[in-house]
């Protein structure tokens, strides 16, 4: 483990023991609620006895899902508290899973084809550079299976809800794959259950183009089946400088969809 991947898990041990919003076990769930949580695009199919890796998806929620619609689920994070907090959800709905400790950039736990899903969360951009990420999962993952990723909106990423100046939201950084950000970004807002919040410093954070991405998938193999912006709490009627109203203005997360296609003519373009 690196000196980045050691710093992240530092920080994602403090995140979760502070019980942020990802560390929360989803332990109320039906297979109604489970697969809208995994595949609210309706692109997946049935996942009942296939092999999902949920990467760098800690804190008992996608996990729990998977298990509930039937899959055979492993998941694999770098923070061991978030890793309880799978087990404590499998042992609530009484299913079995296997959690493992480890980077996203290093699956060398895992096999070659091991997997029919690679449900990829929110992480790609806790590291700098995409490829290694990307060939560890075209390796485990099987011909014809489907990888998710949910990553920062690259034209979104760095700019602060807070910074509302009656015209808009300024940009700041520049749109520079693997570009660091750095100062209040790095700061998570947590609630601490009784109506007030800490701030507490988050993982270290790097924008991926959105070219970086799209191609890289496709010089693997990958044959982009959608891209969708996720503004989940948008409101049109939010206050300006609110979160709820950037969202509205600027949706600040993609979801894509892909399926592993080895021999596909398009697995020669990009970079």
């Amino acid at each position: 483990m690196d000196g980045l991947a050691k710093f992240n898990q530092e920080r994602w041990e403090e995140l979760a023991e502070a019980n942020v919003q990802y560390s929360r076990p989803a332990l109320d769930l039906t297979k109604k609620s489970a697969r809208q949580m995994v595949d609210s695009r309706g692109v997946m199919g049935d996942p009942a006895g296939k092999d999902v890796l949920c990467l760098a998806g800690g804190g008992g929620q996608q996990s729990a899902a998977f298990a509930l619609l039937g899959a055979n689920v492993t998941v694999l994070d770098l923070s061991e508290t978030q890793l309880r907090r799978d087990r404590h959800a499998a042992e609530h709905y009484g299913f079995t899973i296997r959690a493992v400790q480890g980077d996203m950039r290093d699956l060398s736990c895992f096999g070659d084809d091991s997997f029919d899903i690679v449900w990829h969360a929110h992480s790609l951009n806790f590291v700098p550079d995409t490829r290694p990420v990307f060939d560890e999962v075209r390796r485990v993952i099987r011909p014809g299976g489907l990888y998710h990723l949910h990553y920062w909106n690259p034209f979104a990423q760095g700019i602060q809800d807070t910074e509302w100046d009656e015209r808009g939201y300024p940009l700041r950084d520049p749109y520079v794959d693997g570009h660091e950000f750095t100062g209040d970004h790095m700061m998570w807002e947590v609630g601490d259950g009784r109506g007030g919040a800490k701030l507490i410093r988050g993982p270290r954070e790097f924008r991926h183009a959105l070219s970086t991405v799209v191609n890289g998938l496709i010089a693997r193999g990958f044959v982009i089946l959608g891209i969708w912006e996720d503004d989940t709490d948008a409101d049109p009627e939010a206050k300006p400088g609110t979160w709820r109203h950037f969202q509205y203005t600027l949706p600040p997360w993609l979801v894509l969809w892909a399926v592993y296609r080895p021999r596909s003519p398009i697995a020669t373009c990009g970079g």
